[in-house]
């Protein structure tokens, strides 16, 4: 794969589709459905899905590509390949809370190594450079042309006041008791893929997710936060979150900085 493409290409397609879904949900109706899964999709999910899936194909044509909006995709046995959610947090975006992402990310031999997160309604943009090192690019966002970025690193953490985020949609006894075993100085919520990246700029030190989650909800939030020096766990066993599982689907799960104490189920 080559990283100079790749970046450009993901950042790219992230704005256009950013772009997209703005137009929408700048209107009265945003045709919403329910999916097999009962998980609501947009017309914002399916049009930005179209503008990103074909510019990956275009560029990348000899990498698989899994894409949450077409199940077709879903079938593939891989360890490399391109993963999307083209609106994450359709929830949130719904309900006009702004809480919602476009994700893109590559995964090599099951790793999340290059992602992009960005949040349009937030103006903020998070990606990995060809590197690998994770940045925060400063709006406004020009096409073809990044504009100011900076370095992001997670923090160093106080076990004895630890900040911390969770799910806004799917916050549950469960993530809360998990909590409570933390000594815990601040407690935010957030929609999407932003808990991985809060993490990433220290404006958090742990997020631990007990729910369901899919590989294209957090591959590239994995990456994000991977390249700004932390990491992603299991929750049961705290051995790393892999990829190009079966179906897709991930185990509970904790993203952190290090020096965070984790503490067991």
């Amino acid at each position: 794969m080559d990283f100079e493409e790749l970046t450009a290409v993901m950042r790219e397609l992230a704005l256009e589709a950013g772009d997209k879904i703005m137009e929408i949900y700048g209107m009265d109706d945003f045709g919403v459905r329910s999916k097999s899964d009962e998980s609501p999709v947009t017309v914002a999910d399916e049009a930005a899905d179209v503008i990103i899936s074909a510019g990956l194909r275009a560029a990348f044509p000899d990498t698989p590509l899994v894409t949450e909006e077409q199940s077709a995709s879903h079938a593939q046995s891989v360890r490399t390949f391109l993963i999307v959610d083209p609106l994450d947090g359709t929830k949130e975006f719904i309900k006009r809370r702004g809480d919602f992402t476009v994700n893109i990310a590559f995964v090599q031999d099951g790793e999340p190594v290059r992602g992009v997160v960005y949040a349009p309604a937030k103006d903020r943009l998070f990606y990995t450079d060809p590197s690998g090192s994770a940045l925060e690019e400063q709006g406004p966002f020009t096409k073809g042309a990044p504009g100011q970025t900076r370095p992001i690193k997670v923090s160093t953490p106080d076990n004895t006041a630890l900040l911390v985020v969770a799910s806004k949609s799917h916050r549950d006894q469960a993530t809360d008791d998990y909590i409570g075993k933390y000594a815990a100085a601040d407690m935010k919520s957030a929609g999407s893929s932003l808990k991985f990246c809060l993490v990433a700029t220290g404006e958090a030190d742990i997020y631990p997710r007990l729910g369901r989650t899919m590989e294209w909800d957090t591959a590239a939030g994995h990456a994000v936060l991977k390249g700004a020096g932390g990491d992603v766990v299991r929750f049961d066993e705290h051995t790393p979150l892999t990829y190009g599982k079966p179906g897709f689907e991930n185990p509970f799960f904790i993203a952190y900085t290090p020096g965070v104490a984790l503490e067991k189920p």
